[in-house]
């Protein structure tokens, strides 16, 4: 059974301009996924589809072989606890610090005090800030800002985490770090979805790779490399 399905999937915002053209894609649990493409190949709509905020004008994308356009709005919460996100510019509160960053996204949902302090120091240790919990994210690098983000999309224990250009706002050596958590996250059995055009990343990796450009699934390689667009049309 695959954890992640998109069955056909359409999405057209506007007559005539696809940003998904027929999209077939299954994903198993446990997989690191990187999604590569030139900005606006449809990586975005990819992932606004998997945690609904956009629904197929054609086709259906499941989550554990439940629809997810099918949903009531009662049951997205649940949904979004099971796929934490990490976004590129992090939306981080700056009002709060570290801790309560974190914190935050256990009370949405009415987690016990209890529950939020066993949670939070041992989300932010697997990030490597536990150190840094009552700084604000003013005092935090880039670097330590998407790990924050990391851990916080951790908070909810999700089976899927989905990173969206998580390096693309972050020095070198920060990459490398967050790229080291996220192998971390994936061998303790959470699936990786990460949409990326860094080309260094990707190649070093050597995981399952999804090409996809002007909406369509170009390629699908396990150990696969990105060769940017140009070289990929070349090669195939």
């Amino acid at each position: 059974m695959s954890q992640i399905e998109f069955r056909n999937v359409t999405k057209e915002y506007e007559p005539g301009f696809k940003a998904l053209d027929d999209v077939t894609l299954s994903i198993d649990d446990g997989e690191f996924i990187f999604l590569v493409g030139p900005s606006g190949a449809g990586k975005s709509t990819f992932i606004k589809m998997l945690i609904r905020e956009e629904t197929p004008s054609e086709g259906e994308v499941l989550f554990n072989e439940v629809p997810i356009a099918e949903l009531p709005s009662s049951k997205l919460p649940d949904l979004r606890r099971k796929i934490g996100v990490v976004f590129q510019d992090f939306k981080l509160l700056n009002s709060k610090n570290v801790f309560e960053n974190v914190a935050v996204a256990l009370e949405v949902v009415d987690s016990s005090e209890e529950v939020i302090k066993n949670v939070v120091p041992n989300v932010l240790s697997m990030v490597g800030l536990v150190e840094k919990m009552f700084n604000f994210p003013k005092q935090l690098s880039g670097g330590e800002k998407q790990r924050l983000s990391i851990a916080r999309a951790l908070a909810h224990e999700p089976d899927v985490l989905v990173a969206d250009e998580p390096t693309g706002m972050i020095d070198p050596k920060s990459t490398e770090e967050v790229v080291e958590i996220l192998e971390r996250i994936n061998s303790l059995g959470t699936t990786i979805l990460m949409a990326s055009h860094d080309q260094n990343i990707v190649n070093k990796l050597k995981k399952r790779v999804v090409r996809i450009e002007e909406g369509k699934i170009m390629s699908d390689k396990k150990g696969g490399r990105y060769y940017g667009q140009i070289m990929a049309k070349l090669l195939g």
